[in-house]
């Protein structure tokens, strides 16, 4: 990667992730005396922003979008103000890639937890049940992000043997690393180390699968709280509360998240194929182009549950996120309609305003007799 038209000030910045390509997307925001800084850390409407002079506490409210997945996340590389006080976050460079959820929230919008990402790393305890398809979920939302996904299978030194859990993982990861990792042994750790160094990576995972004490063992150092695992299940208690941007000892930045209960998937139609491409190329096979895989003939998907070639476990799993991906589709289109139905209403009204003022407010005379 090129660094040659960076600005001296912008140097700084490449540990961070900082390039040419930021660089030249950022030159109207310098014109205007910004300058440009990655989120570390969000607080409401307060962010800490690490600039070329250091990190700085900026206010983010000024960057308040109706739409909740355009609001300042960690990660976002962002156009400050630091010539008052408060500092300000003016606007944000686009996004490269970004991982989103669905939030419980009964409008069905989606949460992002982290942008501007080369890797996404799932991260599951050994030292619980592996549920695959759990991480198939944590699979489609890092495929959908645009990065690229690797699995960290944790605690390794809590299991005798990790080949059967290891092989498990690997099928219901097509075409992603996986790597056996140990905080307290260090088994792994300088391979997840060579390929996460240099870029953007963010560690995912339910509380209890040993983010934080990952985050330390990369880190070199104690910078994030961990607590001991419960004797009764094997798992972790919850300590990570935000979304933290750390710079890696060999650049490159990671970011350490809190544990995720609800994993919901949210416009994942591109991540599910990525991550069921075995039963997406079956089905291409199949004779009818809108085979359900239920009974058909000709079902391509059948024959290979038949033949063993493909797992039911894997075939139910898939037919489930498909299902769930399609519902939350639905509901947010169906938010879009009702908002574009009050828009349009709004538009009328304000039209219907303006005709009785071209007309001298005849319409207002009436309504007042």
């Amino acid at each position: 990667m090129s660094f040659s038209f960076l600005s001296a000030s912008s140097h700084a910045l490449v540990p961070y992730g900082w390039d040419d390509v930021w660089e030249a997307e950022f030159t109207p925001y310098r014109a205007q005396g910004l300058v440009p800084g990655r989120v570390v850390r969000v607080d409401r409407n307060m962010c800490d922003v690490f600039t070329a002079d250091g990190q700085v506490r900026v206010d983010s409210s000024l960057v308040s979008p109706a739409d909740p997945t355009r609001v300042v996340c960690t990660g976002d590389w962002a156009a400050v103000d630091t010539a008052g006080d408060p500092r300000f976050v003016r606007t944000l460079l686009p996004r490269r890639t970004a991982i989103v959820r669905s939030t419980s929230s009964k409008r069905s919008e989606g949460q992002v937890l982290a942008t501007n990402l080369d890797h996404v790393v799932i991260c599951v305890s050994l030292a619980a049940e592996l549920d695959l398809g759990r991480l198939e979920r944590f699979l489609s939302l890092a495929w959908e992000s645009g990065a690229q996904p690797l699995v960290a299978l944790t605690k390794a030194d809590t299991v005798p043997d990790t080949t059967h859990l290891l092989a498990d993982a690997e099928t219901a990861a097509p075409g992603v690393q996986v790597v056996v990792v140990s905080a307290a042994s260090g088994e792994g750790l300088d391979v997840l180390a060579a390929v996460l160094g240099g870029g953007s990576a963010v560690l995912l995972g339910q509380s209890g699968a040993g983010k934080s004490t990952l985050t330390n063992a990369l880190l070199g150092r104690e910078a994030q709280e961990v607590q001991a695992t419960r004797d009764a299940d094997g798992k972790g208690r919850h300590t990570t509360t935000t979304r933290d941007l750390l710079p890696l000892p060999d650049g490159g930045v990671l970011i350490d998240t809190p544990g995720l209960r609800g994993v919901g998937l949210w416009d994942a139609e591109a991540g599910l194929a990525q991550v069921f491409a075995e039963i997406e190329e079956l089905a291409a096979e199949c004779r009818f182009q809108d085979c359900s895989h239920e009974g058909e003939p000709g079902c391509a998907v059948l024959v290979a549950l038949e033949d063993g070639t493909l797992s039911h476990r894997r075939l139910a799993s898939y037919r489930k996120l498909l299902r769930e991906n399609a519902w939350i589709a639905s509901r947010t289109d169906q938010r879009l309609r009702s908002e574009m139905r009050r828009e349009w209403k709004r538009r009328s009204a304000a039209g219907r305003e303006m005709y009785e003022r071209k007309r001298g407010g005849g319409g207002g005379h009436r309504r007042q007799a």
